[in-house]
């Protein structure tokens, strides 16, 4: 039986909003700008149901009723894989990936999605949007396909094509607008007037996402502790609007309540243009916005942190690095994967660069999430690298071009 009490509880001023509250989803708490609304649970036990698919074998701490089949493509269960080298060069005791784009649609977006959209079919849409700069609205798109619904991505022109073809590929109905900004206003509009479910934020600034689909980032928590030999000191997350930080810090909350762990891990925010790291230093109970320019990192470079991220990084008493130079960014992308065989997206290299920066003690454990893969945009890589030389066949003629 389900944990979930049925409420939306406000992370800023505690206020509960009884299900269903369909217009705060992706517009957060009416009376608490920046402020999004989540789940509220009565935790007794951590129940593992491994007759469910994928992430919903902890469907009894998911905000789902207990009666409604998971929309789901064999999500969660990603890899732990040890960091040996990144770990040795940053003078940790041990780091670990936890490779999310090992998921059906190469990220850990897909969490995310197989929650929101269970919740979207339980609560009766039959239309999906979704303001997305290509791992979200790809996600959401394929979750849509296998669960039958329409799905309407707003998207800008300027996103990678890969990005672009694989929200297509996988059914959605994709337009692109001129400005950000212009894709919140108008989902807002859609929700209102068409009655669509918004599977991400449109606040504007920016809440945070579908709050059930936020929940979707705890089963990242439970599976860490079930992977690794001891809790984590810390653990590194790439940030936008924070709802996988937020996920995962409500996941080990969880844990901790539960008796599971004795502590909560200190959660590290990566952010290109740091948001959220000017609003830790000065005190402040809003982060941003701050200046921003064009980014390798261009699906966390917000001038905006949120409430939720706020509260993550408080209440685990973690922090947040800001990672602004692209050419830091790739050259930590090309340096993980030749020495390690992971492959991440600049975005989601952004937390390797975090880790290297957050002043950790030799003592510390670590973790990093890597939440997209570098397919995704590989000609970000690619301009980084050289023309791959044609040869004739001969060892020497081999010989004059290998380093």
């Amino acid at each position: 039986m389900t944990a979930y009490t049925g409420n939306l509880i406000c992370v800023r001023c505690g206020v509960a909003y009884p299900e269903p509250a369909l217009t705060l989803i992706g517009a957060g708490c009416p009376a608490c700008v920046g402020a999004n609304v989540l789940p509220e649970y009565a935790l007794s036990d951590l129940r593992v149901q491994d007759d469910q698919p994928g992430l919903f074998r902890y469907r009894a701490l998911l905000p789902i009723a207990d009666d409604v089949t998971p929309v789901s493509l064999g999500e969660g269960g990603t890899p732990v894989v040890e960091l040996p080298r990144l770990a040795e060069s940053i003078g940790l005791r041990r780091v670990w990936i936890k490779d999310e784009s090992r998921n059906p649609t190469w990220s850990y977006k897909d969490r995310l999605a197989a929650v929101a959209t269970t919740k979207a079919v339980e609560l009766g849409a039959e239309t999906v949007v979704v303001a997305s700069t290509g791992n979200h609205g790809a996600a959401v798109a394929a979750y849509a396909a296998r669960a039958g619904l329409r799905c309407v991505v707003l998207t800008l022109a300027s996103v990678p094509t890969t990005m672009k073809t694989l929200m297509q590929a996988y059914g959605a109905e994709v337009v692109a607008l001129p400005r950000p900004a212009d894709r919140w206003h108008l989902m807002g509009e859609l929700v209102r007037t068409r009655g669509w479910m918004a599977m991400s934020g449109y606040a504007d600034p920016p809440a945070g996402s579908h709050p059930y689909g936020v929940d979707g980032y705890k089963t990242i928590a439970y599976e860490l502790i079930e992977q690794l030999p001891t809790p984590p000191d810390v653990v590194v997350v790439p940030v936008a609007y924070g709802d996988g930080l937020s996920g995962i810090a409500r996941g080990f909350a969880d844990l901790a309540a539960l008796g599971v762990i004795a502590r909560v891990p200190r959660l590290v925010a990566a952010e290109p243009f740091g948001p959220l790291a000017q609003a830790l230093a000065t005190g402040s109970d809003t982060a941003g916005p701050v200046p921003v320019e064009p980014s390798v990192a261009f699906s966390t470079a917000s001038p905006f942190g949120t409430q939720q991220s706020l509260a993550a990084l408080r209440g685990s008493n973690g922090t947040a690095v800001a990672t602004p130079d692209d050419d830091e960014i790739m050259q930590a992308q090309l340096a993980l994967a030749a020495s390690s065989g992971v492959y991440l997206e600049a975005s989601s290299v952004t937390a390797v660069v975090a880790l290297r920066k957050a002043g950790l003690g030799p003592d510390e454990t670590a973790v990093v999430i890597g939440t997209s893969t570098g397919l995704k945009d590989v000609g970000a890589t690619a301009a980084r690298l050289g023309a791959v030389p044609v040869i004739e066949p001969t060892i020497m003629a081999l010989d004059k071009v290998l380093r």
